[in-house]
């Protein structure tokens, strides 16, 4: 399959294909307790974050646009989106403070260092088991290692041995109040030359891995 980088007319396309990825996990339902407000939600929320990467990051999708990731180059602090509390509101209404709530808890998880920060990592729920997730993340990895940069996520739980596969090490986990455990976890630089290997007999096809920026 191809792997591109995204272009400004897919930005909607990428927000909903997170969305859609997202709806079922135990997160989502903890951000967006209405099952009927809940898509829209996250589309729309996701949507000011995919945005956001177009100007601080980067979004590569396979040429089906069957899934994607979207990270942030953290090479030093970036700023929040453009007009972010008042946008933030608009999409989410009375979940906003869920949404703030596990921003800053991801904050205090993130490294300080220079880093790439892999924000989102989304499958459509359709296409699980066809190697779309072993393929974005052996991209995403060759790419990291050409430039030589740490990378961090905040993963669901049941994800982490997922992301062990691909060198990525468990830091301590962050419990939402009533709500589910994401596990932050962290790869260490590597050069081209000495990149980990992988097993990529099973595919790793998780509908979604990590929240935002």
């Amino acid at each position: 399959m191809r792997i591109r980088a995204a272009r400004w007319t897919d930005k909607d396309l990428v927000a909903a294909l997170i969305a859609d990825a997202l709806l079922s996990s135990p997160l989502a339902a903890w951000l967006v307790p209405d099952p009927q407000q809940r898509h829209q939600v996250l589309t729309d929320v996701v949507g000011i974050w995919v945005e956001h990467a177009m100007f601080f990051g980067d979004i590569h999708l396979t040429d089906d646009l069957t899934a994607a990731t979207v990270g942030f180059h953290r090479y030093r602090p970036i700023p929040p989106p453009a007009n972010y509390r008042i946008r933030l509101t608009d999409a989410a209404g009375s979940h906003a403070d869920r949404f703030d709530l596990l921003d800053s808890l991801l904050s205090l998880k993130q490294p300080t260092e220079p880093h790439y920060h892999l924000a989102f990592l989304a499958v459509r729920p359709d296409a699980q088991k066809a190697g779309y997730g072993t393929a974005l993340l052996t991209y995403h990895r060759s790419r990291l290692d050409s430039i030589g940069l740490p990378s961090w996520a905040a993963v669901p739980a049941e994800g982490e041995h997922l992301f062990a596969r691909y060198g990525y090490t468990p830091r301590p986990p962050i419990t939402l109040p009533n709500g589910p455990t994401l596990r932050p976890v962290r790869r260490n630089a590597h050069s081209s030359s000495s990149g980990l290997p992988i097993n990529t007999s099973r595919p790793v096809d998780n509908r979604w891995q990590g929240f935002h920026a």
